[in-house]
């Protein structure tokens, strides 16, 4: 299943860099293994889409209320794409097996 989502500046950047490989969300679409999230950037002021977006498969998937809030996940993912609007068009990458 593909989930879109919203992100903030700040974690779509750690996530394009590979400096975050994990996602908590609320467990409102009841996420699994091998789905998809697409996450579409918010611009600074939270109101407004950028253009960008990732593509990332949720490799595992953490419900545990000893360690996290009622109805939240943490979800462990890898990146397989960016997508990203520039004046010319629009540019999709293809991320492989370990990172780029």
């Amino acid at each position: 299943m593909i989930h879109a989502l919203k992100i903030e500046p700040n974690f779509y950047e750690e996530i394009r860099n590979g400096d975050k490989q994990f996602e908590v969300r609320e467990d409102d679409r009841h996420y699994s293994v091998g789905d998809v999230l697409a996450l579409n950037e918010l611009d600074d002021t939270r109101t407004e889409y950028t253009g960008r977006a990732l593509l990332a498969k949720v490799t595992c998937v953490l419900r545990d209320e000893r360690f996290l809030q009622k109805n939240y996940v943490v979800m462990g993912i890898k990146l397989l794409g960016v997508t990203e609007e520039h004046s010319q068009g629009v540019k999709f990458e293809i991320y492989g097996g370990n990172g780029k």
